[in-house]
């Protein structure tokens, strides 16, 4: 596919008149008092540095928690090594699964802006009532008890959970909005937002890593939390103090979830009518109609949802159905639903490579507390190995952005360098390599253990800083581009939902995980033997487990360049 083909647009965008378009964004956005957005005085990367200040904020709570929460239910709740990995995977799954619901209230009801306010405020009550939970066998004494412990400590894991649905989705759309898409200038400038967007999630899960993790080990839980919690305050604040800049989205009021259930109920309701063969006669709304500037192009895939755009005549019962929302649809709220369809293939591809970076948080750190964790006068907790997954996405954001991408743009003509496929199958690649690095070293440290059980751990954590590293290099591939993709491909109205997606990627990725974990805990513990992952490792075969998830890797990358492959000799765009 060569250049020209990868810059057709999908959608269309209707021209502003000439004297608007210096002065004002053509995308449609506008400002806190909703009239047209301001080139010169709203967006761009003034708006986008409150955008990330608190997206930092948030990043150092969360991953405060997810970094070294499998230490604080093995060490504090007293929970089993597969107990406290399948907690972690699930509490994370369910943390980036509930993005659908901010996503949807966003889209829908309160704007962006609103929706991340409101979120906010919830997950700071959530982390409240953590720090809470870590200070009650301190503040209850003798009285203390353990029901209660865990009844706290996990209404505020889960209310911290809820919070993040409504930043994940539209902390990164609003800061992909502050730049006009119908700007040449602020287009490109936009996919460095993405990068520099995760450039400041791995800023928060660094200082995370180190200071954080090291107040929880070493000086206590209730610090470690309330460190955070006093974070995500300021957070709050600083994201409110930039509304006066930002440029706002309009509400369309209507649900995408909505839109999308109208083309399905439509198209069912509609199977017995045969389909024109020119699109033209299908059901559209004049351009006008369309709102925020846009039309959408006609596609020949999925073409039973071309049902629902038929016009038909009334039925003989009086039924006002070419009149209804769900009898007719315009062919752009059916290409909408198509453009979603599009995505999944990706989306199913991106699942393992997270359930595989899901090991960083759950079965890496029960890994290396079966290890030396002391480098020269140090002591290494093995929650902050993940120093070196933050440090690996610090080095290559921007070799990424400043070398590789410029380079790969004059070799290619393509305005992003690596097409949006290419990006996602290194980032695949990336996560095979590092599981089979996992899977080797815990395979060595078995061998150094078993010659001689009677000795202190030999094999020293260090050798984990590698599988961390490699991991990290394919989260600026795959975690950063599935970011990019969700939110470039997604119809307009749909934008949150869009970045929500990729974020239920994450979130089925992590529940991926703990049925894996749950399964084999199950297969392999029969007849009483101890199983893969057993409360001491020594006694199992974590190798196994990291070997499995190799060959999952190997398969799920195969598939994806099948995919790939199939995107790439069609003549939709989309995927380019």
């Amino acid at each position: 596919m060569d250049a020209q083909d990868e810059e057709r647009p999908l959608i269309h965008r209707l021209p502003l008149p000439q004297d608007e378009i210096s002065e004002f964004t053509s995308d449609g956005t506008v400002d806190i008092s909703n009239l047209p957005a301001r080139k010169q005085s709203t967006g761009n990367w003034t708006a986008c540095f409150f955008i990330l200040g608190a997206e930092f904020a948030e990043c150092v709570a969360f991953f405060a928690i997810s970094k070294n929460l499998v230490t604080y239910l093995t060490g504090v709740l007293h929970e089993s090594n597969v107990d406290a990995a399948t907690t972690v995977s699930t509490w994370i799954g369910t943390a980036f699964f509930t993005p659908l619901i901010g996503a949807f209230l966003a889209d829908t009801f309160w704007g962006r802006y609103w929706t991340i306010v409101i979120f906010i405020s919830v997950y700071v009550i959530g982390m409240m009532i953590l720090t809470g939970s870590a200070l009650l066998p301190v503040m209850m004494g003798l009285s203390y008890n353990r029901s209660i412990h865990r009844l706290t400590a996990y209404l505020g894991l889960y209310l911290v959970a809820l919070g993040n649905g409504g930043i994940k989705p539209c902390v990164c759309a609003l800061g992909a909005d502050q730049f006009d898409a119908a700007d040449p200038v602020e287009r490109v400038t936009k996919g460095s937002f993405f990068n520099w967007y995760y450039f400041s999630v791995n800023i928060g899960s660094l200082l995370s890593a180190t200071v954080v993790v090291w107040v929880q080990d070493n000086v206590g839980w209730g610090l470690g939390f309330a460190i955070p919690t006093v974070l995500m305050l300021s957070g709050l604040v600083v994201f409110v103090a930039g509304r006066k800049v930002y440029r706002y989205q309009r509400v369309e009021g209507r649900s995408p979830l909505t839109r999308v259930s109208q083309v399905l109920v439509a198209a069912v309701r509609n199977y017995n009518l045969v389909l024109p063969e020119d699109s033209s006669a299908l059901h559209q709304l004049p351009s006008p109609a369309e709102g925020n500037h846009c039309k959408i192009q006609h596609t020949s895939q999925f073409r039973f949802l071309d049902k629902a755009a038929i016009v038909a005549p009334s039925s003989s019962d009086g039924e006002k159905g070419p009149t209804s929302p769900w009898r007719l649809c315009t062919v752009s709220q059916v290409e909408e639903l198509k453009m979603v369809l599009r995505m999944f293939p990706v989306w199913v591809s991106m699942v393992l490579f997270f359930a595989v970076t899901a090991q960083m948080s759950s079965t890496f750190i029960e890994q290396g507390h079966t290890m030396d964790n002391h480098v020269g006068p140090f002591t290494v907790p093995p929650a902050s190995l993940a120093i070196f997954d933050i440090i690996s996405v610090m080095f290559c954001i921007p070799i990424y952005d400043r070398v590789l991408v410029p380079m790969v743009r004059r070799a290619t003509g393509k305005e992003r360098g690596l097409s949006q496929l290419q990006r996602l199958g290194v980032g695949l690649a990336l996560s095979v390599v590092g599981i089979v690095y996992a899977a080797l070293v815990e395979g060595r440290r078995l061998s150094l253990t078993h010659a001689a059980p009677d000795r202190q751990p030999s094999m020293s954590i260090m050798w984990q800083a590698p599988a961390f590293a490699v991991l990290g290099a394919g989260e600026v591939f795959a975690a950063i581009g599935i970011l990019e993709f969700f939110y470039d491909q997604s119809p307009e109205g749909m934008k949150s939902l869009g970045t929500a997606l990729a974020q239920l990627a994450v979130a089925v990725g992590n529940y991926f995980n703990s049925s894996v974990l749950a399964a084999v805990a199950a297969v392999t513990t029969r007849n009483g033997k101890p199983g893969w992952i057993p409360d001491d490792l020594n006694k199992g075969h974590l190798d196994y487990f990291f070997w499995l998830m190799a060959v999952l890797g190997v398969v799920n990358l195969l598939h994806f360049l099948h995919c790939s492959i199939r995107y790439r000799s069609s003549n939709n765009n989309t995927y380019s």
